[in-house]
This record gives structure tokens, sequence and C-alpha cells, in this order.
């Protein structure tokens, strides 16, 4: 899963290598398609980076550096070695242009990880000792164990980067993973805007409306209400999924809300929701729908270590939920198949 310039088209050779395919079986159908590999890729920058981009939405080709930082910072930054230590921002169509591309490439890939963070602190420059220190293995553009400087990066310039992937995600209509941390509120009223007007229930009575009028008014059309696919571009993603959720289990009723034209889905990791004694956790748990539940690693790397987080979780919820080892392992695996491939 990509989160910043540096590992985008690292995700990309992955799936070059590993990653799953559709191949058309000898059966006859449309069904019968067999899907071989192992990694379905996700393309998305995560809000902790989403200050490397900028809107050139107004025709701005380029962006000075100082300025934009000084826009989006909080507190806003006045130490020069400072704002030189940044990297030049990017223009935000750009990303999206290299996003669209890969989605096309990988028509089974994902949006993610995108979101919103109010928690995250952006890091401070590398000093020399640090930086002679550092491990060359390790994909460049994250923290690395550099202190924290006072600096977040407000929730609006946030906002404006999630909202442009949400956006392609519809258009694409590909399933997103939402990082979301001390901005539960925020993440839903942003999902709540890209399906505005397109609510399940809304729609449907304008349809009866627009019918009732028709019929009133004697209406020649032929054709008559024509209804859209599902994989009809919309403005909104088809399926979302709160990765390692740590909001309070009352917002849940919103989600599931009968309205909500997209189907919502919450993940869990023994790396954030049970590295502390977590009740808030355990609740949200019991109170999602079973068909809604997803697990993760929630780690940076594959292998042992990440099996071992997966089962660990996998144990935690089937005991939670009361259900017997294989068929909550059966369940999940069905959970994870309609979020990843509709």
């Amino acid at each position: 899963m990509a989160t910043r310039a540096q590992d985008q088209e690292l995700i990309a050779q992955v799936a070059d290598e590993h990653g799953v395919v559709a191949v058309k079986s000898t059966g006859a159908g449309d069904q019968n398609w067999e899907l071989i590999g192992h990694v379905i890729p996700s393309f998305g920058w995560h809000p902790w980076f989403s200050h490397h981009l900028y809107d050139d939405g107004n025709g701005i080709s380029q962006k000075d550096k100082a300025a934009h930082y000084r826009a989006i910072l909080t507190p806003i930054p006045e130490d020069p070695s400072f704002l030189d230590s940044l990297p030049e921002p990017r223009p935000i169509s750009h990303f999206l242009v290299e996003t669209e591309n890969r989605l096309q490439r990988y028509p089974l890939a994902l949006v993610g990880e995108i979101g919103l963070d109010r928690s995250f602190r952006i890091p401070n420059a590398w000093g020399s000792e640090e930086a002679d220190s550092r491990d060359a293995s390790v994909t460049p553009g994250g923290r690395e164990g550099r202190r924290l400087s006072p600096h977040r990066v407000r929730i609006e310039h946030q906002k404006f980067v999630l909202m442009a992937q949400l956006r392609l995600a519809g258009v694409m209509q590909r399933a997103v993973s939402v990082h979301g941390v001390q901005a539960h509120g925020v993440v839903f009223e942003t999902l709540q805007e890209t399906w505005y007007g397109w609510e399940r229930e809304s729609v449907s009575k304008r349809m009866r409306r627009k019918k009732a009028l028709e019929e009133a008014q004697g209406s020649d059309d032929e054709y008559g209400d024509v209804e859209m696919s599902d994989d009809t571009p919309k403005p909104f993603p088809p399926r979302i999924c709160l990765h390692s959720y740590s909001g309070p289990p009352e917002p849940l009723r919103q989600y599931f809300d009968p309205a909500v034209p997209a189907d919502i889905y919450f993940s869990f990791s023994s790396a954030v929701n049970f590295s502390t004694q977590s009740t808030k956790a355990v609740q949200v748990i019991k109170a999602v729908p079973a068909d809604r539940l997803l697990i993760e690693s929630d780690l940076h790397l594959a292998g042992d270590e990440m099996d071992r987080r997966l089962e660990q979780i996998a144990r935690v919820i089937c005991e939670l939920r009361g259900w017997p080892l294989d068929e909550g392992v059966r369940r999940l695996g069905e959970n994870w198949r309609r979020f990843t491939f509709g």
C-alpha cells in the first residue's frame, strides 16, 4: 500500500512480480475466471505526507516552496532551515494522473492509504549524525526515528488531498482504505460530501417524484428510466474501509444508515487496536455487522510477523463474536474478497 512519492513505483514493481490477476478458465460463461498471484496493490497519498502536494487547479504550474508550507502548516514555520529541509511540493494534478494510469494498468488495484490525521507532526530536518547512521535499506521519505517538529498540516489541506483521491476512486470505481486519527467526525463529513445527492433513499424518492410528474404530463419518453450499472463512474468510492478504526462505537449508526450508497467496512489490527487494553475496540468489534469486519496487520513489512499478527487479531475477533475459529476465518475471508473485488 503506497503512502508517498518514494513508494508508488515500488508498489507497482511488487504488483508486476507478485500481483493477483484474473485469468479466464476453460469453462464457458462470464463467471469462469480464476485469480492467480499473491498481492493486491494499492496506490494513494497518506495524510502524513499531504503537505508534499499543492493545489494547481488555478493554473499554478509552480508553487513557491516557502509560501506553500507557510500556508498549510500550523503553527506557521518561520525557521528558514526547517523550510529548506522540506521537499519541493508537487502539483496534485500530476499525482492524480500518475495514479489513474496505475489504476488502469492494475485493474484490481485499490486506492490507499488515504485519510485525515490531526495528531501527526512533521519530522525535523536530518541532523548530520542521523543522516550518517540512516539505514539505506529503508525506503526514503519516512520519519525514520527523527525528532518531531511542532508543525502539523492544517486539516483543510489534508481534506483537499483526501477529496481528490476519493473522487478518483469513484471515477475508477475502486475500493479505498481510509486512515483516520483524532478526526473521526471530519472523516465521515468528508465521505458524506462525496455521496451528497446520491443517497439511496433520496434518489429513490426523487425518481418516484420524476415518474409521477412524467405520468401526469403524459411523458413520451419511450425508453423510460435507465438504471445505472454498479460500475458507472460516481463521485464516491463503491467500498470504503476505515482501517485500524480507533473511534468509538456511536458513529457506526451513521455509516450504516440505509441511505449511504457506499459499502462501509471496518478493519482492526493487534498493532493499533490492541496495543493497550482497549474496551473501546471490543465494543466496536461487537457492534460492527458481521459482514463488514476486516482484519489487517497494519505493519510496514510482510513475512512471519505479519502472519502472526493476522492470526492474533483473527483469534481476538472470533472470540469476541463467539465464532468457532474455522467459521470466523471463513467469514473474514469472504468479507475481504467482497471488499476487494465487489
